[in-house]
């Protein structure tokens, strides 16, 4: 035997597939926390898609590739007139969703937003349901969409627990790409090998730059990267259902594998010789933890690390709004994952990146007491020079506190704290909120806010008659589950 040559023994599929594989085939859901918090995540997901369409800016990437393109059974997009083929239903959908920065949050090694996949989920659904009614079969009921963003989210979350893709440059849409394939594949019919074979093209794709959610390049491709993300997976999980063969080693085939490619780089933030390998680590089985723990946005549309600062900032805008003139400096203390994400000094270029400016998400609601999409932008931060000189006054402090209680699976906090100076020495008190109104542990305080701001979503786009059947239709899980989904969509999708 020569020693030129490759061993040519086909691998089994890695384990991580196969476990992700396993779950989504047979795991039976009995967390009542987990499906009633499903409810709340589609009605707060699908108001979030509703306020984006207000934007040209996001409604300018709708519709189909080819202008009066007709698709049997087409997958709607809630809020339009659109039918559309399912990848690029999921691409739109998707986009509305994440667009403002409204819907929901999962905070871990890796951040993310897991109702991003409904893009996908819905897209499929919808076109599937009404296909089975058109072919005399009973339609999907929307049970099999809460099923399906309850094992999304639980993918994508139990992923990012401890694997932080963030820290080798990689975009976590990645695992909005992974789990939409994974759940698409389900909806589709997939047996174990079809969904082995999606599951393993969508690791070995190529995966996404973080580049667009940073100083200076931040910008709107952070607005549609994930609906791009979810169309890919249902693009995929169709690849993978005509037959096409897996890829078994995507994880681990030597120099080839996603591991040695794209996550196995050294930086500053870890203690790996040059030569190390890294590899995913699943502290916990996939079950239904993500969605009972996910975190909503409920009081503002900012980036959620900014969540409690705004709100801290909030409160003190009584005593600071007339005195703006006065003030000689902020202290904004935080933790180290909102430091590395969106502290910023210097000029925003757009509406995105004020979006994710950590001091900007501040100075707003201490000059105005609240923060609302129409803050971001342009015409606004223009027409406000104070917000920049407020900006140019903060100090950003780490607490090293909120950085270890981040992290932690029994807090999971995500803390702020401001203090404002006076220029004639008095202050503030310290103002401090370590968890938002959207985490669990906030869910009894939280959750009629959330079904107020889906009400006041609904009435951005329908006359009072439909937003009260929406509502209706989503106001008990019981009744919710039975909908057929072409049913429920319609809802949506019908302006009558």
């Amino acid at each position: 035997m020569g020693a030129n040559v490759d061993q040519n023994k086909r691998p089994d599929y890695d384990e991580v597939l196969q476990e992700i594989a396993d779950y989504v085939l047979n795991y039976q859901i009995d967390s009542d926390e987990a499906w009633e918090t499903a409810r709340y995540c589609l009605m707060d997901t699908l108001g979030c898609g509703l306020l984006a369409l207000k934007f040209p800016e996001c409604t300018k990437h709708l519709g189909p590739y080819v202008e009066g393109t007709v698709v049997p059974h087409g997958a709607r997009v809630p809020g339009t007139p659109y039918r559309l083929d399912p990848v690029k239903a999921a691409w739109d959908i998707g986009c509305i969703v994440r667009w403002l920065d409204y819907n929901d949050t999962w905070l871990a090694a890796e951040w993310g937003h897991p109702s991003d996949n409904l893009g996908a989920i819905l897209a499929v659904a919808d076109h599937l349901s009404q296909k089975r009614v058109a072919n005399g079969q009973a339609p999907l009921a929307m049970k099999a969409v809460l099923e399906a963003m309850i094992m999304a989210h639980e993918i994508q979350g139990v992923l990012a627990l401890e694997n932080s893709f963030n820290r080798v440059g990689l975009d976590h849409v990645v695992l909005v790409k992974v789990a939409s394939t994974a759940v698409s594949a389900k909806l589709m019919g997939a047996d174990r090998e079809q969904m082995l074979s999606a599951l393993s093209h969508a690791w070995v794709d190529g995966q996404s730059l973080r580049t667009y959610r940073h100083a200076p390049n931040a910008g709107s491709r952070k607005s549609w990267a994930a609906g791009d993300a979810a169309s890919r997976g249902v693009r995929l999980a169709d690849i993978a259902m005509r037959g096409e063969m897996g890829v078994p080693g995507a994880l681990t085939a030597n120099q080839w594998g996603f591991y040695d490619v794209l996550f196995s780089k050294t930086n500053r933030d870890q203690a790996l010789k040059p030569d190390a390998h890294r590899k995913f680590s699943l502290p916990q089985p996939f079950g239904s933890y993500v969605m009972e723990n996910v975190l909503f946005k409920i009081s503002f549309p900012a980036e959620f690390h900014a969540q409690t600062a705004a709100e801290a900032a909030v409160k003190l805008h009584p005593e600071v709004k007339d005195r703006l003139d006065e003030i000689d400096r902020i202290e904004l203390t935080t933790h180290e994952s909102a430091i590395r994400i969106i502290s910023k000094q210097g000029e925003l270029a757009n509406p995105a990146d004020r979006d994710h400016c950590l001091q900007y998400m501040t100075a707003v609601p201490l000059i105005f007491g609240g923060l609302t999409a129409e803050h971001y932008e342009d015409s606004f931060h223009q027409a406000h020079p104070e917000i920049d000189r407020l900006r140019d006054k903060m100090q950003v402090i780490e607490d090293e506190r909120y950085t270890r209680e981040y992290l932690e699976a029994d807090k999971r906090s995500i803390a702020n704290a401001i203090q404002v100076f006076f220029t004639d020495g008095s202050s503030t008190e310290k103002v401090a909120v370590e968890y938002p109104i959207g985490h669990r542990r906030r869910r009894e305080e939280g959750m009629p806010l959330l079904v107020e701001k889906f009400e006041n979503s609904l009435k951005t786009r329908f006359v009072p008659r439909k937003c009260q059947a929406i509502m209706a239709s989503c106001e008990d899980l019981g009744a919710l589950e039975v909908i057929p989904v072409q049913e429920f969509v319609g809802l949506f999708s019908d302006f009558r």
